[in-house]
């Protein structure tokens, strides 16, 4: 943007600073105002109008140096933007573009979109039928995920839900597609971390990162998930499929609180706005699938949301879930007993997921949740200490061995198709006489092998793309199991 000058001389208008209270400024002047506008002080400090009357205009700054009273202030005529472009990736920038850290060669792309924008009508979305991988078996084929589905990741503080959404990221970098990380107000360590995972497998310069730290202007981190969606938006339009993470939105509603509160909204429930629903519907809806010049494009849209002690009826919690397309949550319990990701499928919904998945896929998938709905009724019959059959106890062998299976490492990603195989010669018996382990090492040399081995992957994914039922595919892996777990082995 240009000096204050500029600005002064090209709209003759000129308002002075009444009130300031910390990121909302109370300004006098301006006539021709509009909402959303950018504004500009003497000292170079901008800010953006939030509201107006006929006497004052309520703005909100994006600066850590307080605006003092009296001080100038002139419009300009220009909305914020967000530079977007290819030269974000490997990059952590703040929501109007500026570098977090100390990178001299960045160098801003040319091209800016504005952050405050409407959704896309419904003449341009597309049913969503596309499978979206995460690369985790307890997701993948228990709660299925689609190209352009709203998932909310709730679930209370230490459950693992950044680390799942990590894998997800680091899966679909693999799978060249675009990946967004909106970190909103948090610790510098927590951002550094996220870095760190990047860096260390290699996806760094693959994903673009939105952040803003926890002592920043509140003004900046009300605006993270805006630019980040932005950003998604572009390269949408330019023919990529887009992953975009929210983490997380209950801190989004905390700052909009502040800036509403500071701003003498009336306050509703918990003190939030009552625009507050607004606020997160008019975000999530712009993503989905959507009908491109270049083809069926999506916007895969993960929002965190934070729960105290397991209450998924908070505020902020219940608005969010009834705007996406189901939820995955991260149960604590299950957590404390080793479960990873310690995703509680009985208390998790997925909307449209399942409809992205062939009859194979959702054969295992039934098969997989009533097993598991029969071993916990199991368990929870034997804690009255009744006596259980033998049919029973071998139940509860099986369920805890199913349990083990969906269980994975912190950095696993496993393709969907070697997760069908290996899930059927479990099924059918087959890992267990030979001894092969459901976790760990003999398990990330299946996928290598998987990778790596383009003969051995040809065979598996034609048998996938072949076969019709599950109780097909059991027949087929009855006969051949061995000899293609011999391959996958060596």
């Amino acid at each position: 943007m240009r000096d204050y000058k500029y600005y002064l001389d090209l709209t003759s208008e000129i308002g002075f600073v009444e009130e300031a209270s910390n990121a909302i400024v109370y300004i006098s002047g301006l006539p021709n105002v509009k909402t959303d506008e950018i504004v500009i002080f003497e000292t170079d400090e901008i800010g953006m109008v939030l509201s107006f009357t006929s006497e004052v205009v309520k703005v909100l700054v994006f600066s850590k140096k307080p605006i003092s009273h009296g001080t100038k202030v002139t419009r300009t005529n220009e909305f914020l933007k967000v530079p977007v472009g290819t030269e974000l990736f490997g990059k952590i920038i703040d929501p109007l573009g500026n570098s977090l850290t100390p990178m001299n060669f960045y160098k801003k792309p040319s091209l800016s979109r504005r952050i405050n924008t409407f959704a896309s009508g419904i003449l341009s979305r597309k049913t969503i039928v596309r499978q979206f991988e995460t690369g985790i078996p307890a997701v993948d084929l228990v709660m299925p995920l689609g190209f352009g589905q709203r998932e909310l990741i709730i679930g209370d503080r230490k459950t693992g839900k950044t680390n799942f959404l990590m894998q997800t990221i680091l899966f679909q970098a693999k799978e060249k597609n675009i990946c967004v990380y909106a970190a909103i107000g948090k610790k510098k360590l927590d951002i550094k971390d996220a870095e760190g995972f990047f860096k260390k497998y290699g996806i760094f310069d693959q994903v673009i990162f939105v952040a803003t730290g926890f002592d920043d202007p509140i003004g900046l981190s009300f605006l993270v998930p805006f630019s980040a969606m932005t950003i998604c938006e572009h390269f949408r339009d330019e023919g990529y499929d887009v992953l975009l993470v929210l983490d997380d939105l209950t801190t989004h509603a905390k700052f909009y609180r502040e800036i509403s509160l500071l701003g003498k909204k009336f306050p509703g429930r918990n003190s939030y706005p009552g625009d507050i629903f607004y606020t997160h519907a008019k975000l999530l809806e712009r993503a989905g699938n959507f009908i491109t010049e270049k083809g069926e494009k999506a916007i895969t849209c993960l929002p965190i949301a934070e729960t105290i002690q397991g209450d998924l009826s908070g505020y902020i919690q219940t608005n969010i879930m009834s705007m996406t397309d189901g939820h995955l949550y991260f149960d604590s319990d299950l957590f404390a007993k080793g479960r990873r990701p310690a995703i509680n499928p009985f208390l998790s919904v997925t909307r449209v997921g399942r409809q992205t998945q062939s009859a194979l896929k959702r054969g295992i998938n039934r098969e997989i949740l009533s097993f598991l709905t029969i071993s916990e009724k199991m368990q929870n019959f034997s804690h009255f200490g009744a006596e259980l059959s033998e049919s029973s106890k071998a139940t509860l062998a099986i369920g805890e061995k199913v349990i083990k299976f969906l269980n994975q490492g912190p950095s696993t990603i496993m393709p969907i198709n070697l997760q069908i195989i290996l899930f059927c010669m479990f099924w059918n018996n087959i890992l267990q006489q030979k001894d092969i382990e459901l976790t760990g090492e003999d398990v990330d040399k299946m996928i290598k092998t998987y990778k790596t081995k383009p003969d051995v992957k040809k065979a598996i994914d034609k048998i996938i793309e072949d076969t019709k039922t599950f109780n097909d595919l059991l027949g087929i892996i009855k006969k051949n199991g061995e000899q293609l777990l011999a391959q996958l082995k060596t």
